[in-house]
């Protein structure tokens, strides 16, 4: 098995998740007693979090670019950042490393795609659903995406960072997703794309009035393809 390096604490929650989900499939595919090899470098989301002006973008871009040379030379064959907003700064942190990085939005393009989906809602946190750099990624699969809807925006904002990422799981946002997702049904969305990696804990990924792609799940199945030398060819 190759070794993958894991950017994560961003948020602790989702790290874990991840952690998790990639052993259970490499034990599931490989050997009941086999486990990922993985190196984590977990940042302080204090310096990572609510990013909003340019200099901030700046300085977050230094910390990952640091993080990725970090588990490169510690050994990490391939890297994943373990979250969709910071994948703004994808580019720069892939320039400054020598091996690959999983784009977290290309494994779900190619998901929506696999499954006939054609008219996608983007579910995240404010900068994944209103900038491009998350949004071209999907489209580039040919998938058409609905407008944000700005008073969803603040909800979500809301619920991811005032609770799901430290840990918080609520009636009241289990229900605020099940009408923001309905309602996306209602204006014609045939797919939702769950592009937070915490979203899944007060969404019913299973069971919804729409198909749900939870861009944390998928993200782990390449990662575990990756290192089972697996990875989907397109």
């Amino acid at each position: 098995m190759r070794k993958l390096g894991l950017i994560g604490g961003m948020s602790w929650v989702s790290t874990g998740m991840y952690y998790d989900r990639i052993n259970r499939i490499v034990q599931r595919r490989a050997a009941p007693m086999a486990s990922a090899p993985m190196l984590i470098d977990s940042l302080d989301f204090c310096q990572l979090y609510a990013l909003r002006e340019e200099r901030d973008w700046q300085r977050a871009s230094g910390i990952l670019i640091e993080s990725a040379k970090r588990l490169e030379g510690s050994g990490a064959e391939a890297l994943i950042i373990g979250a969709n907003s910071m994948h703004k700064l994808y580019d720069e942190v892939a320039a400054s490393v020598d091996i690959p990085i999983l784009h977290i939005a290309d494994y779900v393009g190619k998901a929506l795609k696999r499954e006939g989906k054609k008219a996608a809602a983007l579910i995240g946190t404010r900068n994944v659903m209103t900038e491009s750099f998350y949004r071209k990624r999907l489209v580039a699969h040919g998938i058409d995406l609905l407008p944000p809807n700005m008073d969803n925006v603040e909800t979500l904002d809301r619920i991811i960072y005032d609770e799901l990422m430290v840990g918080k799981i609520t009636r009241d946002a289990q229900r605020a997703m099940k009408t923001i997702i309905t309602n996306k049904s209602q204006e014609g969305a045939d797919s939702i794309v769950l592009a937070c990696t915490e979203l899944d804990l007060v969404v019913d990924v299973d069971a919804n009035v729409l198909p749900v792609f939870d861009s944390t799940r998928i993200h782990c199945e390449a990662a575990a393809d990756w290192i089972l030398e697996q990875e989907l060819v397109n």
